[in-house]
């Protein structure tokens, strides 16, 4: 427009010849350089890293570094994972830390087995859902800050079962590289900078809402830390140290657990002594769902959101996605639906089974060619109701996460995913302790009808989920994805990446993706409408622009989103059963590194 304008002036002011051909019409953005040019593979991808003796994948270089050394230093890969665990609830506290949750699969090579460790933590004991409505008043939800969304912290526990079971080296040393970066200090990497400054804003705008004063103190004295700027902990440093030296009833029952309790008291939550003191971790067994060509995906049972990834594949396996571009409208749609109608099911079913059965039939693949003929090919669907199933009480009884794995020289494989839920936490952090509490109670529903609805001592709905994926019966690869509900949705992403489109493991992850976000949720009430049920349908820019096109003219909602933050953060390792190499690849969307030896 701006060019015809141009002409039609120069048109009325010098005549018909002063009109020439106008300037080619610029667009912001179009003079940016793209990628260059790489001998093997996509162009917008990398070399995945590949190793013989031992590998990890973490979200900070530092931390993957930390890893190898203990497995250099003859730990396990459980040891090892603890190890990157703990430096990056230093390194990476907005992601995670030790007054967060932990789930765990491990495959234990001696055995063949794949074993869950599901490291959640409970609500307060002593509090019923009318006493918890109570202290919220007005409110319809649980804050996603202050004492309310406080539930037990489960990784510190969950550390020391995995390494009762699996450790070779003490925890002390273990702990011991954190424990000396806390309190020499480590350079601020530039996304968790970037995730800090977003921190400090958020808590910021609440400040009125609960005690910030030991977290500013901590992290943000002298305003968010910035990219290579050295940061410490010393506070850290100390419990770590106290921990690896007493043990994990430091934790739950010595000193640092009587620094929280009263802590937490003091801030009007209903914690006591005796519910740290009781807290415990749980064994569990993963489940897994076949996808095609010999590949089965591996996740934990609920009160996580892993199964909802096995019902995707259960409903994506009765379309050949291959007929199609991988960028294709078709692709995008069908996983979009897919997602959507197992999320139906998220919002309905998934809680803490000690409180809930969970309907085996979700899992059938009768069930999922059910709900793959309510896709429409054409058209996106308004809105998916949850399966027709009956859940029977038990008388018993979007976020920020850091994932992580790690292999070692004997076969051993760990998939870790550990987080505080929303943001940093809730922004409570107990007095000289150095860590700060998660929120992850802000995901109970108040509908006492509904199988999440908050109880004493249960445990909420969880997002964080880890992974693997056998290839012909045999544990072949561990991933994961961070992100709250983008986490099922790109564990499959992932899967479909490698098996039907022949992406190696590095690509897989640096392809472009898609989040669907919306739909029913499972902190809502069971009767009325949902608040988003078409929802909103994120993509990448490497989605094609036609595709975007198309998909809107299907019926959905979509956005895109150029700056990755809400689009997860992978690492995954795979083995080759028959030399026991491995491949290891990590995520271009986070600080992170792969690196083995």
């Amino acid at each position: 427009m701006r060019a015809m304008i141009i002409c039609l002036v120069a048109t009325l002011s010098m005549g018909l010849g002063a009109c020439k051909e106008p300037p080619e019409e610029r667009l912001p953005g179009d003079e940016r350089i793209g990628a260059g040019g790489r001998p093997v593979g996509e162009i917008w991808s990398r070399s995945p890293v590949i190793a013989q003796n031992g590998i990890a994948a973490t979200a900070h270089p530092l931390a993957t570094q930390v890893a190898l050394d203990i497995l250099k230093s003859g730990g396990s890969a459980v040891d090892a994972a603890i190890a990157a665990n703990a430096a990056l609830g230093l390194m990476e506290p907005t992601g995670n830390g030790i007054g967060g949750d932990l789930f765990a699969i491990i495959y234990d090579p001696k055995s063949g087995e794949l074993l869950g460790l599901n490291g959640s933590g409970r609500s307060p004991m002593g509090q019923t859902l009318d006493q918890l409505k109570e202290k919220l008043g007005d409110a319809k939800i649980i804050p996603p800050v202050g004492p309310l969304p406080v539930t037990i912290p489960g990784t510190v526990d969950a550390w020391f079962e995995m390494h009762q079971r699996f450790g070779k080296l003490s925890m002390r040393r273990v702990l011991a590289p954190t424990v000396r970066y806390a309190r020499e200090g480590h350079p601020i990497a530039p996304v968790i900078g970037m995730y800090l400054e977003r921190s400090l804003a958020n808590y910021e705008r609440r400040a009125d809402q609960f005690d910030f004063t030991n977290a500013r103190a901590t992290w943000f004295a002298n305003g968010a830390p910035k990219a290579g700027e050295i940061f410490k902990n010393p506070d850290l440093a100390d419990t770590l140290e106290r921990i690896g030296r007493y043990g994990r009833n430091e934790f739950y029952s010595g000193r640092t657990a009587r620094v929280m309790v009263d802590y937490l008291q003091a801030q009007g939550s209903a914690f006591t002594l005796e519910d740290f003191a009781s807290h415990k971790s749980e064994w569990v067994e993963p489940a897994c769902a076949a996808y095609r060509d010999g590949y089965e995906l591996c996740e934990l049972p609920p009160n996580g959101q892993g199964f909802a990834a096995l019902q995707m594949v259960n409903i994506l396996k009765n379309i050949d996605l291959r007929q199609w571009e991988r960028g294709s409208p078709e692709v995008i749609h069908y996983i979009t639906e897919a997602k959507r109608l197992a999320y139906a099911d998220v919002a309905r079913f998934y809680a803490d089974p000690d409180f809930t059965t969970f309907p085996q039939e979700l899992l059938t693949e009768e069930y999922g060619q059910e709900r793959f003929a309510l896709i429409d090919p054409r058209q996106a669907a308004q809105e998916y109701s949850a399966g027709d199933f009956s859940v029977e009480p038990k008388l018993e009884g979007e976020g920020d996460t850091t994932y992580l794995t790690v292999a070692d020289k004997d076969g051993m494989m760990v998939s870790l995913i550990q987080s505080n839920y929303r943001g940093m936490g809730g922004g409570l952090t107990p007095d000289g302790l150095g860590f700060m509490f998660q929120d992850r109670g802000e995901l109970f529903s108040l509908d006492p009808a509904h199988p999440n609805a908050y109880a004493p001592g249960k445990r909420p709905f969880h997002t964080i989920i880890p992974a693997f994926v056998k290839k012909d019966g045999v544990p072949w690869l561990s991933l994961g994805l961070m992100g709250g509900g983008m986490q099922p949705q790109g564990h499959v992403q992932v899967l479909i990446n490698m098996v039907d489109y022949g992406m190696n493991i590095q690509e897989a992850g640096d392809a472009a993706r898609i989040n669907h976000d919306g739909g029913r949720q499972p902190t809502e009430a069971l009767e009325g409408p949902a608040a988003d049920p078409l929802g909103t349908l994120n993509v990448e820019p490497g989605i094609p622009e036609s595709t975007v096109r198309r998909l809107i003219a299907m019926g959905h909602k979509v956005e895109v989103v150029e700056n990755g933050i809400m689009f997860g953060g992978y690492q995954a390792i795979a083995r080759d059963p028959e030399t026991g190499v491995y491949t290891g690849a990590t995520e271009m969307r986070k600080d992170g590194q792969a690196s083995g030896y």
